[in-house]
């Protein structure tokens, strides 16, 4: 494992270069204010009149259409939706200029070649293990998420120092710098989304909570015991792992835990599990969620909207009504 901190990186490495940010999204915004204030030399590319071009602005942030702020450009940071960057990479190719950094927060479009970068590039990768609203809010704390970094293409031999430099600039080294491959961060992550943290994590709450519900239980004590305490157990984890768990629940709790939870999440689950890995391994996946999106995205939409009609919603939003501080600070 080798895993990078401030003290690492090349100071020199990005100095007096000019950055631009494609995209102003969750990701775009954290990077740019956070390089902004890290005293670099940053544009962010938009197309001009839209929200986020306001947004950018407004933030004092140096905005230009897309192709003008890859104009001159030292690196290049990739940070719109992974469907977009195709098309967008092709339409500002050809004002990258030689040398020029590419940079991307995930490895999808470089791993899956839907984006052949020029020979004359360096191509790096830059993943924070966090959403852009925490990025940002660490930064501004004095802390940093930590990132991966991997480079796919090495032109000048200082590519994995310019990666660095730039991570240290949005406050990725203060938490730690991984080394990986676009390979390996492109898999985990797609794995994670699905089978743990929001597939899986989601299925597991809405399956929780019909069950209660099913067999005559309130509603609301049902989306209380199985979505709203979650922030308490997943909170505990974050900070201290299993062991910090342990440590605070009881001990009813504990052994609830360990005899009942492997009847819920078993070996039938992990032997999906590995079924959904390889699926992500070979291309499956990705191959699925172009088609879709090329075809108009109409079965991914059907989906979105069965998903966020469910009672389970109906009945947490009068309840989170009733607490205005869980305010969205994504």
């Amino acid at each position: 494992m080798e895993l990078y901190s401030r003290k690492d990186v090349d100071k020199k490495a990005l100095k007096g270069a000019r950055i631009a940010v494609l995209g102003y999204g969750s990701q775009g915004r954290a990077h740019a204010l956070n390089l902004k204030d890290s005293g670099c030399n940053v544009v962010v590319g938009v197309r001009k009149g839209g929200a986020s071009w306001k947004n950018a602005k407004r933030d004092g942030l140096a905005v230009a259409e897309p192709g003008a702020a890859v104009a001159g450009a030292d690196l290049v940071a990739m940070l719109v939706p992974d469907l977009a960057q195709k098309s967008l990479y092709q339409s500002v190719k050809d004002e990258l200029k030689k040398n020029a950094t590419l940079l991307f927060a995930h490895g999808f479009n470089i791993h899956f070649k839907q984006i052949k970068p020029r020979k004359d590039l360096d191509v790096v990768l830059i993943a924070p293990k966090g959403p852009g609203g925490l990025v940002r809010r660490q930064y501004q704390q004095g802390y940093g998420v930590p990132c991966l970094i991997a480079v796919a293409q090495d032109t000048t031999g200082k590519a994995h120092a310019k990666a660095l430099a730039y991570a240290d600039g949005i406050g990725g080294t203060r938490g730690g710098v991984l080394e990986t491959t676009f390979s390996e961060e492109t898999e985990t992550d797609l794995f994670g989304e699905q089978a743990v943290l929001c597939g899986g994590a989601t299925e597991l709450v809405v399956q929780g909570y019909e069950t209660l519900v099913e067999a005559g239980y309130q509603p609301e004590v049902a989306y209380y015991e199985c979505l709203h305490e979650l922030k308490l157990i997943v909170d505990l984890l974050h900070e201290g792992g299993i062991t910090k768990m342990h440590k605070y629940i009881s001990d009813t709790a504990k052994y609830g835990d360990l005899t009942r939870g492997p009847r819920v999440v078993n070996a039938r689950t992990r032997n999906e599990m590995r079924k959904i890995l390889k699926e992500i391994q070979t291309g499956k996946f990705a191959r699925q969620w172009i088609k879709e999106s090329e075809s108009g995205g109409h079965e991914y939409a059907r989906l979105l909207a069965a998903d966020l009609n469910q009672p389970i919603e109906k009945v947490g939003a009068k309840l989170r009504a009733r607490m205005p501080w869980l305010k969205d600070t994504r």
